[in-house]
């Protein structure tokens, strides 16, 4: 039964994820990012940066044995609805290369207390997407997550990569899009 359970998680597929604490610059180091545009003032006050990069082996969704894959991620709980990040779709491949990176102002302290959720989807015009997989991260996870997550968190500048096997169920708290 267990390998069962493990097969059934594997068909899903993996995806590969950075996580870096960036801590926040203190007012006589220079900003790297000149202090404007996008991400400038947000890099000062540091924050989680997460490194969407690839996924291998996505379970097929469409008639012709592909898919059409991105990723969406929150940072739970999200009050105020802006957490929600998105890749671009690619077309027709069951290991699409992302290598997008998204990045959220919050401190280490804030951050402890989050969880990221990150889902991978299949793009279906016009019908609803289908759910491929996901995995969650946080202080709450178990295994790899967990691991991902506490190896960041100890490790403000550096830069964590980790596979991930996709779970077949959404985390608890995303609704169906």
């Amino acid at each position: 039964w267990e390998n069962e359970q493990l097969h059934s998680l594997e068909e899903r597929g993996r995806l590969l994820l950075s996580l870096q604490f960036v801590p926040p610059l203190s007012s006589d180091e220079p900003d790297v990012d000149g202090g404007e545009g996008e991400g400038g003032e947000g890099r000062r006050s540091g924050g989680l940066c997460v490194g969407v990069r690839r996924c291998a082996h996505l379970a097929a969704m469409d008639v012709n044995g592909f898919s059409d894959p991105y990723v969406k991620i929150y940072l739970k709980p999200d009050i105020q609805k802006k957490s929600k990040h998105k890749t671009a779709v690619m077309k027709k491949t069951l290991n699409p290369e992302f290598n997008e990176e998204f990045f959220y102002e919050i401190s280490l302290s804030e951050l402890s207390n989050k969880s990221l959720e990150v889902t991978v989807w299949d793009y279906d015009l016009g019908r609803s997407n289908d759910f491929i997989g996901g995995v969650c991260l946080s202080g709450h996870s178990q295994g790899d997550g967990l691991r991902h997550w506490t190896d960041c968190l100890k490790s403000p500048g550096r830069r964590v990569d980790r596979w991930h096997i996709l779970s077949n169920e959404l985390p608890r708290t995303l609704s169906h899009d």
